[in-house]
């Protein structure tokens, strides 16, 4: 049975009105949410970007359904205080919140004055993350000397169970290595061949756990308006890995996306009409169809309000027929 999920996408809409939508996402049905750590959004155009770690703890306890988000320890969050926030939320909501954790962007990383590694280094660099945070977690007091520093660290309240540390994968490349530690993997696309890439790579290399992935719809009365939609909130999506984690600043983001055509901006956002929702709900479950456990959709609109009131009810009951997994 697919569980279906909703992106709470924080460089869109101010923390407390993404609260509001997260508790009229789980009342209309969807089965859980998640959301990244943002400290910019992607383009001014955006124009928010609140602290998720801080938001989660609202969305928690406003909520019952399971909570998820992005993590990236090893810059911006040392990872003992990426540990730290991680373990108490999991404390405080038992088995309703999960991290997927990811090497980092530029966008959000630049602040701390440090250089910004090259690829390899910063997935070396968050596999030693993982090896403190793995010992936080089993009670330890760590020390480690690396990529990363940490001296005599220890957790001191810590869950019953250990929380679920995902890994997000953009490339084969970086899913295959995840499966030597990752309790799940979650990526992002809009074709099939290049989601299945992912997952078959973690999963060839014996990777266990949940497979999730995230897709970026835009819904208009018409097409025309779906587009002029992405334009407007979805234009730098054209950027895509490895460009896209070396990039600074959101106005940047902006000039180097320019003026894409529709074909190229429907290459990364799936595009549907209000008539057309049966559609999307088929393209939806054939990439859930190579082979992952969750879904999470992702409207790209900032007026949630539109999308949760009616249009998520209708797109929810296509694809549980297609796919199953009725709440």
């Amino acid at each position: 049975m697919a569980f279906i999920g909703y992106h709470a996408s924080h460089e869109q809409l101010a923390p407390s009105a993404m609260l509001e939508a997260v508790i009229e996402a789980e009342r209309v049905g969807f089965d859980g949410a998640f959301s990244a750590d943002h400290l910019a959004p992607w383009t001014p155009q955006q124009g928010h970007s609140g602290n998720t770690i801080a938001w989660l703890g609202a969305a928690l306890a406003s909520t019952r359904f399971p909570i998820g988000s992005i993590a990236t320890p090893g810059q911006l969050y040392h990872p003992v205080v990426s540990a730290h926030a991680i373990s108490t939320l999991t404390e405080m909501f038992p088995g309703r919140y999960f991290a997927a954790l990811g090497s980092g962007e530029l966008l959000n990383e630049h602040v701390t004055g440090d250089p910004w590694p090259p690829k390899d280094e910063r997935t070396a660099r968050l596999g030693e993350c993982v090896e403190v945070m793995r010992g936080l977690f089993a009670g330890e007091t760590v020390d480690h000397d690396g990529r990363v520093r940490v001296s005599d660290a220890r957790l001191w309240s810590l869950p019953p169970m250990p929380p679920v540390l995902m890994a997000t994968a953009a490339s084969p490349e970086t899913a295959r290595w995840a499966a030597g530690w990752a309790d799940g993997l979650m990526t992002v696309g809009t074709t099939r061949p290049q989601v299945a890439e992912v997952i078959d790579a973690y999963l060839d290399a014996g990777g266990l756990g949940d497979t999730a992935l995230q897709v970026h719809v835009a819904i208009g009365s018409t097409r025309d308006e779906a587009l002029a939609l992405v334009r407007d909130q979805w234009v730098h999506g054209v950027i895509t890995p490895p460009d896209a984690w070396d990039i600074a600043h959101p106005e940047e983001f902006a000039a180097r996306a320019g003026t894409p055509s529709d074909d190229e901006l429907a290459e990364h956002v799936l595009i549907a009409t209000d008539d057309t929702l049966d559609d999307l709900a088929d393209r939806l479950a054939d990439l859930v169809g190579a082979g992952f456990e969750r879904l999470y959709l992702h409207d790209i609109s900032q007026d949630q309000r539109r999308f949760l009131a009616a249009r998520a009810a209708r797109l929810l009951a296509a694809l549980r027929e297609r796919i199953g997994g009725a709440r």
